[in-house]
């Protein structure tokens, strides 16, 4: 995956989207580099022909920075802590100041806009966190965009739904028998599989806006008692029954709480419309279906 002189990507994150997006560009035969947090991930990485290196969000080592400086494109995937965008604490300096960067992607989240009441909402909504985990994401993208305002990094904020692929999906819970199927009326939610996430960056790399804002998301959002009962009938299985949101909410985590307290259904018109982009899979029904053929 690496040519001389070619284009050279650095990734803060080599996780399930931007593991998707070097794939995507091994065509271009690019060179990747990037951080990890686990050292037999980066040893699995590396004997794949991408340069990865364990970081955990301190100072930026000599080797670090000299891979940054040395790129052309950066994809930040790393979501903030307590103490904020370690990105941005360690490494903005470095940033600002690297001679050859064409493009710099953060990869935030559609949680941003909060509840909308199941309304919908495109790139041009308020920003209005119900969530502590969301009010960081408000502040890291804030504070990216900040850089291009103030510095003239070219940054473009790309805010995911929730991200599904092949070892990550429904199909997980159907077969470790943890599924479930919660009726909650009117609510729905957005979805995006992992290799329309990677068409999207590629598109946006292709053809840069800094500043430029992107909703990432299929054109259906759904309930997930629909998604969890397609993909059972994909299966052969008989769905779980129906519970109500009321009967079951007293026993979620804090985690699942909060991911069932916002409803929206969110616009993509914009990765349509000024990148180009043609979704693999437009709803979740042709992702499944893609999904359960590469696992077997």
């Amino acid at each position: 995956m690496t040519r001389r002189g070619g284009p050279r990507l650095f990734c803060f994150g080599i996780g399930f989207s931007a593991e998707a997006l070097t794939r995507q560009l091994s065509v271009a035969d690019w060179t990747v580099s990037g951080t990890v947090r686990d050292p037999d991930k980066a040893r699995a990485l590396n004997a794949r022909g991408i340069d990865a290196h364990v970081w955990k969000g301190e100072a930026l080592g000599d080797a670090l920075r000299a891979k940054l400086n040395a790129s052309h494109h950066v994809l930040i995937s790393i979501p903030p802590g307590d103490d904020g965008d370690p990105v941005l604490n360690a490494a903005s300096d470095a940033i600002r100041s690297m001679p050859s960067l064409n493009w710099l992607g953060y990869l935030s989240t559609t949680g941003v806009y909060g509840d909308t009441g199941g309304a919908w909402v495109d790139e041009t909504a308020p920003t209005n966190p119900s969530s502590a985990r969301s009010e960081r994401r408000v502040a890291a993208e804030q504070g990216w965009l900040a850089l291009h305002r103030d510095h003239g990094v070219p940054v473009h904020i790309f805010r995911l739904a929730g991200i599904y692929g092949p070892g990550r999906s429904v199909f997980n819970q159907i077969r470790a028998g943890r599924a479930k199927r919660i009726d909650k009326p009117g609510h729905a939610f957005s979805r995006i599989h992992v290799d329309d996430v990677a068409r999207v960056l590629a598109a946006s790399i292709a053809k840069p806006n800094p500043g430029a804002i992107y909703n990432v998301c299929d054109n259906e959002p759904a309930p997930p008692a629909e998604v969890t009962a397609y993909a059972c009938g994909l299966l052969g299985k008989e769905p779980p029954p129906l519970e109500t949101f009321d009967a079951v909410k007293d026993r979620m985590s804090p985690m699942a709480l909060s991911f069932w307290s916002d409803n929206r259904r969110v616009d993509n018109t914009r990765i349509r419309r000024d990148l180009g982009v043609q979704l693999r899979h437009p709803d979740y029904r042709s992702g499944l279906q893609e999904i359960l053929v590469e696992e077997g």
